[in-house]
């Protein structure tokens, strides 16, 4: 039996460390699920500040995270940026989907208070300005969640 050199295992190995790290680089969501969720965060505060009766703001509310939980179903492990690949749960970590998650939850926590205080100081339209800042932050900060996680991949994989 022929075994490889040492050279061509190096060189076999260090393929597949390309391979791994072309792989992770694919952890991730696409940018147009950041921009929709954006403007769908811009939409409810628009209608809370509309005078919207609270019934038909929280049926908007509902439809949204209707609609977010089936599209971020396939998406929010992180693991299917392209439709090239699907990177295994392992690979992107489990923490992923929590940390979207955990991300999403602090984003709600931030209009809510910025809604109190622009409120608070006689600002008008207090829900949509807290939400245009809120939405700002979700375009720029969603894909930073992205490369935290990345980031995790890649220190996992290299301790492996």
């Amino acid at each position: 039996m022929n075994y490889p050199s040492e050279a061509e295992a190096r060189v076999a190995l260090h393929g597949v460390e390309q391979a791994r790290q072309r792989v992770i680089d694919q952890i991730g969501m696409p940018r147009w699920y950041w921009w929709g969720l954006a403007l769908c965060w811009i939409g409810l505060g628009v209608l809370s500040d509309l005078a919207v009766p609270w019934w038909a703001i929280s049926a908007a509310t509902l439809l949204v995270g209707a609609v977010h939980s089936s599209v971020s179903q396939r998406l929010l492990a992180g693991r299917q940026r392209t439709g090239d690949v699907r990177v295994r749960a392992d690979v992107a970590g489990r923490r992923s989907a929590l940390l979207v998650v955990c991300f999403l939850l602090g984003l709600v926590a931030l209009t809510v208070v910025l809604a109190l205080l622009l409120n608070a100081d006689g600002a008008g339209h207090p829900a949509t300005w807290a939400s245009v800042f809120v939405a700002v932050v979700i375009v720029l900060g969603g894909p930073r969640v992205m490369t935290w996680i990345r980031d995790d991949a890649t220190r996992r994989a290299t301790a492996a």
